[in-house]
């Protein structure tokens, strides 16, 4: 999977706060103010997730963890979702001052361990997020929200199993699959004072 670089980065940020802005004054139905160059140069499909933060703090985080759709479009449609449909925060206003994250995700790759300790064995903290799948329950958590809690793996996968709404060590089971992928990150915070095509 091709790495991106920073400026195109840079770009996808600015079309993650672009199709927002968009929606304040009409909720997105088309897509029509993405240039064909945006288009063309992010046209394959790709898994990405788009988080808001207001002060620090997470204010909405949506995504699509398959390659679903063009890169472009799915930049575009998550950072609309997260801003107005996350249904853990209120729709985003606009004079609300926020900050912006875009995750491009590689496809996710099930973990084929067949008991706990080459599970954990199999999670690199810092480098992979998880997804957590058992009957009709599903939770996924970024990279980076392991890091920010400094967990070890065995805390990461317990984590994934509380977004799936599942008890800590579902992942012990049998039934429970578990998927990993690596992000490449790009927010607004760090591309601050850089040469980002903003």
């Amino acid at each position: 999977m091709d790495k991106l670089s920073d400026s195109d980065g840079g770009l996808l940020l600015k079309l993650a706060r672009d199709a927002i802005t968009a929606s304040f004054k009409s909720r997105l139905s088309d897509l029509g103010f993405i240039i064909p160059d945006l288009r063309s140069r992010f046209n394959g499909k790709r898994g990405v997730f788009v988080t808001i933060k207001k002060d620090d703090m997470l204010r909405g985080c949506i995504g699509f963890p398959e390659s679903v759709m063009p890169l472009w479009k799915a930049v575009a449609m998550a950072a609309v979702a997260a801003a107005f449909d996350d249904p853990r925060f209120p729709p985003l206003q606009p004079d609300e001052v926020f900050s912006l994250e875009v995750s491009v995700l590689t496809p996710p790759e099930e973990i084929k361990a067949r008991n706990s300790e080459g599970k954990l064995k199999a999670v690199s903290v810092g480098r992979d997020g998880l997804i957590v799948r058992k009957d009709f329950y599903s939770g996924l958590l970024l990279p980076q929200v392991f890091t920010d809690y400094n967990a070890s793996p065995e805390q990461a996968l317990a984590m994934t199993c509380q977004k799936a709404g599942l008890p800590d060590d579902a992942w012990m089971d049998e039934g429970c699959r578990i998927f990993r992928f690596q992000a490449q990150v790009f927010s607004e915070s760090q591309a601050a004072g850089s040469n980002l095509p903003f």
